[in-house]
């Protein structure tokens, strides 16, 4: 046998076994997997700064980055972005969660889009919180909760009104946000997950559901790359391989906890991401029986282009400015404050016409 023959079957067979070893890894803990689907991530939960630019006001938001809620740098932080609009104080405060699967992500991958809604006349408030494996369950929703009662002991300095607070999220970000509003509005939710809510019932007005991940039953059910990469991430999120029979799964399973108690509710999902007819549709369908006021947006299976995951970042897509626009008009709507005039060209479709729509639905 020839020399580069021999040398060429021991790459193969170094290859091969590096490959077994990968694979065996795989199996033995959740880091590698973790970490792989981390820099899939990477850039995937970002808002294009291009494309979303000539919608972020200018000169008239006021950032407040890195402000210390757990009390110590090194910790999670957030960020507040404020209209500079004195005769507008208190601010009603708008809560956002960003996504990443519980593994990846951070408030500045949302940082733009929360401008472009602070433009519009309200506090809004870029959460970060641990991410595994560094942390587990429920680190990230302690601190969430936290958060809200650094929001609750600094509204003076600000000019929040923290008594008007809108919950929201994207992706895992809205099942976190959702999980968050259920320790508020659900004494016995809160009991049983071990977290004393910062805020009281009557202080929430209301929550945006974004491309989440709600039931955790289906995700356990899921094909394809995105259930795998999911199973992967709540393994390393849960702590446990066997994740499905953790109590942290069965805390993170939204429509098994939701009732009449839970806050009005935005939820929308492209009909191009695989999660909104096996998350977000259940999960509005639930609200909607239990009589929760809800406002409902997707798309027909078939329509064109097809809207992925994230979709309501893509402001340069008229669909995405369609759900601004909703977004901006529910929250008007929750917290009795009528949103500031941005752009003439921009027309916003009030609440009222909601239910003449067939698409989007208001039930109460």
């Amino acid at each position: 046998m020839k020399l580069s023959s021999l040398i060429a079957a021991g790459l193969l067979t170094g290859a091969a076994a590096a490959g077994i070893a990968a694979a065996a890894a795989l199996q033995r803990h959740p880091l590698p997997s973790a970490l792989l689907i981390r820099g899939v991530f990477a850039g995937a939960g970002k808002v294009p700064v291009k494309e979303i630019l000539p919608h972020v006001p200018r000169f008239t938001v006021t950032g407040h980055r890195g402000l210390q809620y757990l009390g110590s740098a090194g910790k999670p932080s957030l960020d507040l972005f404020l209209p500079d609009d004195p005769s507008r104080k208190p601010l009603p405060v708008v809560v956002w969660i960003h996504g990443g699967a519980w593994i990846s992500g951070s408030k500045e991958d949302v940082a733009p889009y929360l401008k472009v809604l602070a433009g519009y006349g309200y506090a809004v408030v870029g959460v970060g919180y641990s991410i595994s494996p560094e942390a587990v369950y429920p680190t990230a929703v302690k601190e969430l909760n936290s958060a809200l009662g650094f929001i609750r002991d600094h509204a003076d300095r600000y000019g929040l009104d923290a008594n008007r607070i809108v919950l929201a999220g994207d992706s895992a970000g809205a099942q976190l946000a959702a999980q968050l509003a259920l320790v508020i509005t659900n004494p016995g939710y809160a009991r049983d997950t071990g977290v004393i809510p910062a805020a009281a019932p009557e202080q929430l007005c209301g929550i945006l559901l974004n491309c989440g991940v709600y039931d955790l039953t289906s995700v356990a059910r899921l094909p394809g790359p995105v259930g795998w990469g999911l199973r992967k991430a709540l393994w390393s999120y849960t702590g446990s391989k066997d994740w499905a029979a953790t109590d942290a799964a069965g805390h993170m399973s939204i429509p098994e906890h939701v009732d009449h108690r839970f806050p009005p509710t935005y939820i929308s999902g492209g009909n191009g991401d695989n999660l909104t007819l096996t998350q977000s549709v259940p999960l509005a369908d639930r609200l909607e029986k239990l009589g929760v006021p809800l406002v409902r947006r997707f798309w027909p299976e078939n329509y064109k282009p097809a809207l992925g995951h994230e979709y309501q970042f893509q402001l340069h897509r008229p669909e995405a400015m369609e759900s601004l626009h909703e977004t901006v008009a529910f929250l008007e709507a929750v917290t009795g404050v009528s949103a500031l005039p941005r752009n003439p060209l921009e027309e916003r479709a009030p609440l009222r016409d909601f239910e003449a729509r067939p698409d989007v639905r208001l039930s109460a």
